[in-house]
């Protein structure tokens, strides 16, 4: 017997836990590295949520049209051919989910061990990854209510880090919020670009309902609401906080920094209210890796159920949870969190999963050329200028990427090939193992 499906808080908590996570609490710290102005900082952070927006209006109508679990993967196979959903869905189950994972569980490792320096950053991170796993291979409603807890939280904590920013802090930073000469030719710059690649993966979740159609609530009528809410959501609270980062602390402490957020708590409350702070900071992470365990897996079980070579996949407990798909996913962040570096993993994770949301929002032009009477209970405003905007932005971003980081570029290209090669395979052995059983069930009638 399967659960209720899952509310549209539910969805709306997934989408919001996953965006903010990692990305917000982490980047800043690179960025600054060669962008110190607060304008562009903050504008950094601006066009990285109209990005997202664009992209969450456009996955809305895909949704509407195409309702079924999967994401990127259902979208490109129904749009264009089952060997690109599959590479899609590949790229999802290798480092789309399981990166981000270990990222945001690193980073839970590296605040509370700010705080506890004799605790072991990855192996807390690894604790966390697994105690989220046996939550979420349990039942919908555990995992439902585990992922709204923390996701409320985590709301609540942010904005008040940010008013206790405010309102402590007696040393505001030198730093100027509005446009200055200078901040032009560093707009168009490639620092910006490769900057901008840290926000959009800082952003990445905005679509993470999508992963979840088969078991919304009336999906068709509520998944446009779901996307656009959470993501206008995150950036305000995004720009509120870098603001605050900048505000509270010098550049010069947070530049090449991973946890910011706690060296913006020292400023702000000292060395003890810190402490606390960089406890609290840990826990906000917990709901981004509970939300990427609940959401990445039903990509893998859909491909589970589409693929017979790869059917493991789809194997689910009375409760209708992916149990299979989640330990895989687990597992390959357990991995990623003891062998790579955290960099290196963000920009890899970052243009790779930049490649296939870039692919899938060309997709929408694709589906209303070739089906233009399918049913769409949702259609993108303004169209066809959020798509494009979309893909001018994403597309600038990642080919500054490949020019200026090429070995991680080259790394996510790697992925993609090693996908469709997967495909060949599992395409083969599929198409063997049904003449196999079509051969058996032919012997038995006989």
């Amino acid at each position: 017997m399967t659960s209720a499906p899952f509310t549209a808080r539910t969805a709306l908590a997934v989408v919001i836990a996953n965006m903010i996570g990692t990305g917000v609490f982490t980047s800043l710290g690179f960025q600054l590295l060669e962008i110190q102005s607060g304008f562009v900082i903050l504008l950094l952070w601006f066009v990285g949520g109209v990005t997202a927006l664009c992209g969450a209006l456009s996955y809305a109508e895909l949704g509407a049209s195409l309702p079924r679990s999967g994401g990127e993967y259902n979208f490109l196979t129904e749009t264009y051919h089952p060997a690109v959903g599959f590479v899609s869905g590949w790229v999802s189950a290798t480092i789309g989910f399981a990166a981000p994972t270990a990222l945001a569980a690193i980073t839970f490792g590296t605040y509370l061990a700010s705080v506890v320096p004799e605790l072991s950053p990855r192996w807390l991170a690894t604790s966390l990854i697994i105690a989220l796993a046996a939550v979420h291979g349990s039942t919908r409603r555990a995992s439902g209510g585990t992922q709204r807890a923390f996701t409320y939280l985590k709301v609540v904590l942010v904005a008040a880090f940010c008013v206790l920013g405010w309102t402590l802090t007696d040393t505001v930073q030198d730093i100027n919020f509005l446009p200055t000469r200078g901040d032009g030719p560093l707009i168009v710059s490639g620092a910006f670009a490769v900057a901008l690649i840290y926000v959009n993966y800082a952003y990445t979740g905005w679509n993470a309902a999508t992963y979840l159609i088969d078991e919304l609530d009336r999906p068709r009528e509520t998944l446009s609401r779901i996307l656009l809410t959470g993501t206008g959501i995150v950036m305000v609270l995004y720009l509120l906080l870098n603001y605050t980062f900048l505000y509270v602390a010098p550049v010069d402490a947070m530049a090449g920094r991973l946890e910011v957020g706690y060296v913006a708590a020292q400023f702000i409350f000292g060395g003890t209210g810190a402490a606390i702070m960089g406890v609290v900071l840990a826990l906000l992470l917990v709901s981004t890796v509970s939300a990427m365990t609940l959401a990445g897996p039903r990509v893998l079980l859909v491909i589970g159920q589409d693929f017979e070579a790869l059917r493991f996949l789809a194997r689910t407990n009375g409760h209708g949870v992916p149990v299979a798909a989640i330990v895989l996913q687990s597992a390959l962040a357990v991995l990623l969190v003891l062998t790579a570096t955290f960099e290196s993993i963000l920009v890899f994770a970052g243009f790779t999963l930049g490649v296939s949301t870039l692919c899938t929002v060309a997709g929408l032009f694709v589906l209303r050329w070739r089906r233009p009477g399918l049913e769409r209970p949702y259609r993108v405003p303004l169209y066809p200028l959020p798509p494009l905007v979309f893909l001018v932005l994403m597309g600038w971003t990642l080919t500054y990427l490949l020019l200026q980081r090429p070995m991680e570029g080259l790394a996510g290209v790697g992925i993609l090939a090693s996908g469709a090669a997967f495909y060949v395979v599992s395409r083969r052995l599929s198409v063997r193992g049904g003449r196999r059983e079509e051969a058996v069930d032919m012997g038995e009638s006989q």
